[in-house]
């Protein structure tokens, strides 16, 4: 299964995904007893999704380690895919993510992001043209 592939209410997900990301941790109350939850964003081949993770799975799982997720369930939350283990499923760290940790250990790509720097301008200053050009009487009357 991949990443890509997933659809919303989903349920007996199969996969397995590297943890590119921990998000903060919340704690809250649900029925007099305590728990934690946080968000971690984690990613295969084909792309990304939020994956919630409960309780014990927070202290289980860091960022770089790759994850098996069985019987997984999608949601949805505030319009984007999210990814759980929900009751029935099973979260197994199977190893480290040598991409993953690639990523986390070297230093920015300083020709790649000039690179996007230029291209980002650039459409700024197309995007700031259109809006110099004159309106036509035509065009206002629409």
């Amino acid at each position: 299964m991949a990443v890509k592939d997933l659809q919303v209410r989903q349920g007996d997900v199969d996969i397995v995904l590297d943890i590119v990301d921990m998000g903060e941790v919340r704690e809250f109350e649900k029925f007099g007893k305590q728990g934690k939850v946080t968000t971690a964003i984690a990613k295969d081949e084909t792309g990304d999704i939020k994956l919630s993770l409960w309780n014990e799975q927070i202290d289980q799982v860091k960022a770089g380690d790759k994850v098996h997720i069985t019987n997984g369930y999608v949601s949805e939350w505030q319009g984007e895919k999210q990814l759980t283990t929900g009751k029935f499923g099973k979260l197994e760290v199977v190893g480290e993510s040598k991409e993953v940790k690639k990523e986390m250990t070297s230093g920015p790509d300083e020709e790649k992001n000039k690179q996007a720097y230029e291209e980002t301008k650039k459409k700024i200053e197309e995007a700031e043209k259109l809006d110099e050009e004159p309106v036509t009487e035509e065009e206002e009357i629409e």
